[in-house]
C-alpha cells in the first residue's frame, strides 16, 4: 500500500516540464495535460482509499476520485472538440496564430470559457465538486501528497488561462477578420453537440447529490 501511495506523485505528472508545457504553443497539447491534472487527483483519491480502507475518508476520497473520472469525460470531451471548432476553419493549433478572437466568436468565446473553467476546478462547476471531494478525502491520509497536488491546481490555472488569453484576447490578429480567411462563428450543429455537456457540468456543479447517491452504493459494497 505504501508503494502504491508513492506513485501518485510520480504518476500524477503535474511536476513534469512544467516551464516547457506553459511555453507550449500548441492547443490541444495544453488540453491533453488538463488530462494529467485530472487522472492525477484520481490515482490521490485512488490510493487515499487504498491506505485506509473502511475509514470515512478512504470512503470520500474514492467518490471524488470516481466522480472526477466522469467530470474529465465531461470537460475534456468538450475541450477537445472546442479545439476542433477552431482547428476545422483554421487549420492550426498555433497559439501564437490566434488572437483577440472573441470578437469575431462570441458564442464560441463564452463557450471555450466556461468549459476552460470546469476543467480547472472553477467553484459552482462540476470539477470543483471532485476535485474537493479528493482533496477533503485524501488530507488526513496522505497530507504531504495532498499538498503537493494542490501546486497542481496553480498550474493548471496557468496553462488553461493561457489558452484562453492567447486564442481569445489581447491584439486581434487581422489574418481571420478577412477574406477567405475570415473565423466563422460556431454552428448550430457544433453547439447541439456541447449543450448536454455544459447542462451536466453546471448540474453537477450545482446539484451533485444525485450523482453522488449512486456512486456511494457502489462504494458503499466494496468498502
Amino acid at each position: 500500500m505504501v508503494d502504491t501511495a508513492r506513485t501518485v506523485v510520480r504518476t500524477d505528472g503535474r511536476h513534469e516540464s512544467v516551464h516547457e508545457l506553459i511555453a507550449s504553443p500548441d492547443f490541444k497539447r495544453l488540453v491533453a495535460y488538463s488530462s494529467v491534472n485530472h487522472m492525477g487527483f484520481v490515482v490521490l483519491g485512488i490510493a487515499a482509499a487504498g491506505l485506509a480502507s473502511g475509514t470515512i475518508d478512504a470512503n470520500i476520497a474514492l467518490n471524488g476520485a470516481i466522480l472526477q473520472m466522469f467530470n474529465h469525460g465531461l470537460s475534456a470531451a468538450g475541450m477537445f472538440f472546442l479545439v476542433g471548432v477552431i482547428y476545422e476553419r483554421t487549420h492550426t493549433r498555433n497559439l501564437d496564430e490566434f488572437g483577440g478572437l472573441f470578437p469575431l466568436v462570441p458564442v464560441y468565446g463564452g463557450i471555450l470559457i466556461f468549459t476552460s473553467m470546469a476543467s480547472l476546478g472553477l467553484p459552482g462547476l462540476n470539477g470543483f465538486i471532485s476535485e474537493f471531494l479528493v482533496v477533503r478525502g485524501s488530507w488526513p491520509i496522505l497530507t504531504a501528497y495532498t499538498a503537493i497536488s494542490m501546486l497542481g491546481l496553480l498550474f493548471t490555472g496557468a496553462y488553461i488561462l493561457k489558452g484562453i488569453k492567447k486564442v481569445l484576447h489581447g491584439p486581434l490578429n487581422e489574418h481571420w477578420a478577412h477574406g477567405e480567411h475570415k473565423l466563422t462563428e460556431i454552428n448550430t450543429r457544433e453547439v447541439l453537440v456541447m449543450a448536454p455537456l455544459m447542462v451536466l457540468i453546471l448540474w453537477i456543479g450545482l446539484w451533485p447529490g444525485w450523482i453522488l447517491n449512486v456512486i456511494n452504493k457502489a462504494v458503499g459494497m466494496l468498502f
